[in-house]
């Protein structure tokens, strides 16, 4: 029966399971931390205002025009495409034998990255344009108004979409199995390969799978949520003008 089967595989596979949902985690994880970095350098210099003549305009638009091919490269082909290139590609080019978890690393990074840089620069961009004006009138310079007024706003507001991404990652590192990464998947396939159950198999994988993304959502949901701050705000009502004043009378 299934269920039978369901049982002994994950009695006699446990530790592959887990090793892979460990490495799932460790890739993912690691690739959303770097890819965030690199999406608010990128969507940070994309963001930049350009002078209206001079040097300073063409080199903007020059890094721009090479941050634009990077991201239209990395959001317009699959991950499982880039991994391939990517891995075979440094040992044929560069006879560069990179190992598979670095590798993944790399990949899982730089394909975060072009999607966090337009995140990023979604989120700087919805900032109120009073606030450059406001800011720029007491002698801010660019990158003053941005670490000190505009990014800790923008980054609460794209926190949703972060995690987001993050748990998109989760899923898509399944396909790193192409350059023998020992993530879920691979070993969920090693496993199904051994026993010929592959329904049963993969059946325990999705659960796996589903644990971690719920898991994972559940608590970017409550740094959510302490990040907006109390849900309530109570106004406290002063009976006096004694009370202001910690019980002193404000007429002596």
């Amino acid at each position: 029966m299934t269920f039978d089967w369901l049982i002994k595989i994950v009695s006699e596979n446990w530790p592959m399971f887990i090793r892979g949902a460990g490495y799932t985690l460790l890739i993912s994880t690691v690739g959303t931390i770097l890819g965030f970095i690199i999406g608010l350098f990128l969507g940070g210099i994309r963001t930049i205002p350009l002078p209206e003549r001079g040097a300073k305009r063409f080199f903007l638009k020059v890094i721009n025009a090479i941050l634009t091919i990077y991201i239209e490269i990395f959001r317009g082909t699959p991950m499982i495409v880039q991994a391939m290139v990517i891995f075979y590609g440094s040992l044929l080019m560069f006879g560069f034998d990179m190992n598979r978890l670095y590798a993944a690393f790399l990949i899982v990074s730089i394909n975060t990255g072009a999607y966090m840089a337009e995140i990023v620069r979604g989120g700087i961009i919805s900032i109120d344009k009073g606030q450059y004006e406001a800011a720029q009138a007491i002698g801010m310079n660019h990158f003053q108004i941005m670490t000190s007024i505009v990014l800790p706003q923008a980054i609460r507001n794209i926190l949703p979409s972060v995690g987001n991404q993050y748990v998109i990652n989760i899923k898509d590192t399944s396909v790193l199995n192409v350059i023998s990464v020992s993530e879920l998947y691979f070993q969920t396939k090693s496993i199904a390969g051994n026993n010929f159950r592959y329904f049963e198999s993969f059946f325990v994988a999705c659960v796996l799978y589903l644990i971690m993304t719920i898991t994972v959502s559940r608590i970017l949901l409550y740094f959510e949520k302490k990040l907006e701050g109390p849900e309530n705000y109570h106004q406290i009502k002063v009976e006096k003008p004694e009370d202001i004043l910690g019980g002193k009378n404000i007429n002596g």
